[in-house]
């Protein structure tokens, strides 16, 4: 039971950071971030948001703008959702996407040398 709760914290804080993100944070540095999954521990003490990039050029500049903004975007978490106690955020770089690109660039060229 408590895992379905914190599934659905997961998918609250998926959608109101990228809210937030997007309406309120001034720093254009992060405006081209895509949240894509929160992991919120089981005592709702610390959050790991996992986003992406479209250009991971970017990927340090955007990190410290980040890092820069996770209070800011804690106290607008708090104002927004009825939680007791608003997690700690750590951003971190999703490269599950890049990963799955790559593997599927792989297989289209395995595909391409059985022809």
């Amino acid at each position: 039971m408590k895992q379905v709760k914190i599934e659905r914290w997961n998918d609250i804080f998926v959608k109101e950071i990228s809210y937030i993100l997007f309406t309120e944070v001034k720093d254009n540095d992060v405006k081209y971030v895509t949240i894509t999954d929160v992991a919120i521990t089981n005592d709702l003490s610390f959050a790991k948001v996992y986003y992406t990039l479209r250009n991971p050029e970017y990927l340090e500049k955007t990190q410290k703008a980040l890092d820069k903004a996770s209070s800011f975007i804690r106290g607008k978490l708090s104002e927004r959702i009825d939680i007791r106690h608003t997690p700690e955020l750590k951003f971190v770089f999703d490269e599950s996407i890049e990963h799955g690109e790559r593997i599927e660039k792989l297989l289209e060229e395995i595909k391409q040398e059985e022809k």
